[in-house]
């Protein structure tokens, strides 16, 4: 009988599977019914339940990672050569993986991306940055920058979640910024500099982190790709990481140079510094490092940045048909070109309670298809990131259908 344990809500005891292949035990639902009394036989269950969207599905090997590093990095000086390994190993990793031209650094520091808006405000816009935001994370880096009191008021290109906003070219503007994939909404945007922007000198800042590793990219028709690695790397959050142009290194040497007031924490400059010399400027949490490079070399095994795009439009076909196929099942982003292949976001039936359905899944140990919850829609929003096998991301469908089926039956 396999292993009982408790931690739940009063009264459940979880039951976990045994281990078998790569994927950690899982969570098979509580012994006791939930008050639904939804339920979801165990040969229509995934094989392994995580679809979040950040923090992200952890792999058993990079946990297996973190037990061998616990005897001999975890807990030792970020200054030394075994966590400095680490630093060196991500970032020559992230060269490879990104294809990165000659000129262009991998630059990290503490924080996450959140830390990062606020390091490019200060140490990238000269003047006036124009954000294009079409969910909540393009919005909080135009908020980050139209606050600022030393800039000039920011130019934003807005559009209704669910559909993406461009950028264009506007004089005055020398920083244009937007998402690749909006995390909160699962639409992805193209990643091309706008035209006529390296002639006005302007730099393009792309937010990376939700797409970063699982998206198609050319690195060079941006200045700046910023991401954390709590989604596609599947390691924790707290961490930044920029992949930068020579010119956006030279901007920030310019800004920070020029008497603007910029804290060491957030000043571009020391992150690089330290980045050079394969450390961060404040101790970093080195089990974050341990399980970034492991998934990080993972995927370079497999066959790097194309093998990871193709795994992940693997998974969003599967998803995106299957909702298409349901009368009661509706992609988001209308425009299919448009749809995130690493975050999708499927409208439900205004008479199918998606909160219902999601509680379902979780007592059954699918986690974590709850929308971003300042969307505010009766919908699903989940993860393909190359660590979800793609066969997963169909047996999570049958699921939904199967529960689906129940709540049509009690009318």
């Amino acid at each position: 009988m396999a292993p009982a344990c408790t931690g739940g809500p009063l009264g459940t005891v979880y039951v976990r599977t045994p281990n078998t292949g790569s994927h950690l035990p899982a969570y098979r639902g509580p012994v006791n019914a939930p008050d639904t009394a939804l339920t979801i036989p165990p040969h229509l269950l995934p094989a392994d339940g995580r679809f979040g969207s950040g923090p992200s599905k952890v792999r058993a090997e990079q946990v297996r990672a973190l037990v061998v590093a616990g005897g001999s990095v975890l807990g030792t000086s970020h200054r030394q050569s075994p966590v400095r390994s680490l630093v060196r190993r991500a970032r020559e990793g992230l060269t490879t993986l990104f294809d990165l031209s000659e000129g262009y650094e991998v630059a990290l520091g503490n924080g996450g991306s959140t830390t990062f808006w606020d390091m490019a405000t200060l140490c990238l816009v000269r003047e006036r940055a124009q954000h294009a935001a079409f969910g909540e994370f393009g919005a909080k880096f135009a908020t980050s920058t139209s606050r600022a009191p030393f800039l000039a008021d920011s130019e934003v290109v807005t559009a209704e979640p669910g559909t993406v906003a461009l950028p264009r070219f506007a004089e005055g503007v020398d920083v244009y910024a937007w998402p690749h994939n909006e995390t909160s909404t699962g639409a992805m945007a193209p990643v091309r500099r706008v035209p006529g922007s390296r002639e006005q000198g302007a730099l393009t800042v792309i937010d990376a982190t939700s797409g970063a590793g699982a998206l198609p990219v050319d690195v060079t028709e941006t200045d700046v790709y910023y991401f954390a690695p709590q989604k596609v790397f599947g390691s924790d959050g707290g961490l930044w990481i920029a992949l930068l142009s020579p010119d956006a290194v030279a901007r920030s040497e310019e800004i920070e140079s020029s008497g603007r007031w910029v804290p060491e924490s957030l000043s571009l400059r020391t992150a690089l510094v330290n980045s050079r010399q394969d450390q961060t400027l404040n101790t970093p949490a080195v089990a974050t490092l341990v399980m970034l490079v492991e998934q990080l070399e993972w995927i370079l095994a497999q066959g790097g940045l194309p093998w990871a795009v193709g795994r992940s439009a693997a998974s969003a076909e599967i998803l995106y048909a299957w909702a298409e196929e349901r009368s009661w099942a509706t992609p988001f982003v209308t425009r299919p070109e448009e749809r995130s292949t690493v975050v999708g976001t499927i409208d439900l039936d205004p008479t199918i309670d998606a909160t219902q359905v999601i509680a379902a899944l979780r007592a059954h140990g699918v986690l974590d298809v709850f929308p971003y919850r300042k969307l505010g829609r009766n919908q699903l929003r989940v993860a393909m990131f190359p660590a979800i096998d793609p066969e997963d991301v169909r047996a999570l469908t049958r699921c939904v259908d199967h529960v689906v089926e129940q709540l049509h039956a009690r009318g």
